[in-house]
This record gives structure tokens, C-alpha cells and sequence, in this order.
């Protein structure tokens, strides 16, 4: 799967699953842009074969509704949906 790289200030492992078609995703996007994080993200929808079922899979681990977007931090802990103040506090912002 390529990931894609976005810059910033490195504040641990921000991974996020999403969709490109979907507005919180972009709002999610935009909101890790604003806060100068550094983060990799997929879009699971432009994702095909082997590559796609393993993003599915791995978004199920963490978020069983399979629900986007699906933001993971250093591994350990999902943050589901737009949900600023809750990746703030987990970036420890």
C-alpha cells in the first residue's frame, strides 16, 4: 500500500484511513494540516485488490463499523470520525 506522506512536525505515528469522496475525511485532513502535524493517510476507496482487503481489514481492527475516517495514533489508540479535541489531546496538544 503507498502511503501518503504529509510534512510536519512529528508529534508520533498519526496514521488515518479515509475516503476521498468523504467531507469529514477532508475536514480531518485539514484539521491535522492546521495543527502542523506530520501524518500518512490512505484512501481506502481508490485502494484495489489485495491492497484494498488489507486496509479494510486493518480499519476493522481498530474501528469494527468500518466507518472513515479512522485516525490511528503510535498504534495504540483510534480516534473515529471528526473528532478534534479528541486527537488534540491525543497529539497532546
Amino acid at each position: 500500500m503507498n502511503w501518503i506522506q504529509v510534512d510536519g512536525v512529528h508529534k508520533g505515528d498519526v496514521k488515518m484511513y479515509a475516503l476521498s469522496t468523504c467531507g469529514w475525511c477532508k475536514k480531518t485532513k485539514a484539521f491535522l494540516r492546521e495543527l502542523g502535524v506530520e501524518y500518512t493517510y490512505l484512501d481506502v476507496d481508490q485502494l484495489s485488490g489485495s491492497d484494498r482487503n488489507t486496509a479494510i481489514e486493518e480499519v476493522e481492527r481498530w474501528n469494527p463499523n468500518l466507518s472513515f475516517p479512522t485516525v490511528v495514533i503510535n498504534g495504540q489508540e483510534a480516534i473515529v470520525g471528526y473528532q478534534p479535541e479528541q486527537i488534540k489531546a491525543a497529539l497532546g496538544l
